[in-house]
């Protein structure tokens, strides 16, 4: 029986229900805590693992995963990768989407400090920012494409984010996938071989779109997709067999 595992909380919004759709088609499923570290012989033991947090137990995992022939969904290396702000940010503006404009001064109005890794904490006056971006955005709401590979088909959906609520408008709501910011979301996917990405887009003055930022880890909130995610983890398992 093939055996996947996850490293991340028993109770994650996103691969709780998704474990549970694979138990039900027969898989086992484990899941180690982020606060706990993973043997090698826990990950020997699997058919694919899937690292459900940016954390470095879940990412040491991933590394010997890679190096030792278990399927991972997002490996390694595209994880770290699109974690790098700059580089998800030169790899979008590669796959044809607008980017804001980084600088390694520090400019001031009008530019946000960066940093390098999704993982890090928020800059302080002891640690400056290492770069600062340009605030491209003009209105509350940010765009969000999920996609997702299921070994067959790339499935893509978009929700709006609010940061500000007008009247008795919803936080999160799906929205309509825009033919052209789907097409560069799939590239940067094949660009990094990885299963699934979340990029956030954000209008400019212009009504232009920008990519602000990708996430290798995405929770798919909002999105409804449980079961694609849950068709592309369990397509790990056929690869090679």
């Amino acid at each position: 029986m093939d055996s996947i595992g996850f490293v991340c909380d028993p109770d994650h919004p996103l691969f709780r229900p998704v474990a549970e759709r694979l138990a039900a088609r027969g898989f086992e499923v484990e899941f180690h805590r982020p606060s706990d570290s993973v043997a090698p012989a826990d990950v020997d033991g699997l058919s694919a693992l899937v690292g459900g947090t940016v954390h470095p137990v879940a990412l040491a995992a991933l590394r010997y995963a890679d190096a030792n022939g278990v399927q991972t969904w997002n490996g390694f290396g595209a994880t770290v990768a699109l974690s790098a702000r700059l580089v998800a940010l030169s790899a979008l503006e590669a796959a044809g989407c607008r980017v804001p404009e980084v600088r390694f001064d520090d400019p001031g109005e009008g530019y946000e400090p960066g940093r390098w890794y999704a993982w890090e904490g928020p800059t302080t006056l002891d640690a400056p920012a290492p770069f600062h971006v340009e605030a491209v955005g003009t209105e509350p709401v940010e765009h969000r494409y999920y996609a997702v590979d299921d070994g067959r088909e790339t499935h893509m959906r978009a929700v709006e984010l609010r940061a500000e609520l007008v009247d008795d408008e919803s936080v999160l709501r799906r929205t309509d996938v825009d033919v052209s910011l789907a097409a560069s979301v799939r590239e940067l996917l094949e660009q990094f071989d990885a299963r699934a990405v979340a990029v956030d887009f954000t209008r400019g003055e212009g009504g232009e779109f920008y990519a602000v930022r990708a996430t290798p880890m995405p929770t798919f909130t909002g999105a409804g997709m449980d079961r694609r995610v849950a068709d592309s983890v369990a397509s790990l398992t056929t690869i090679g067999a």
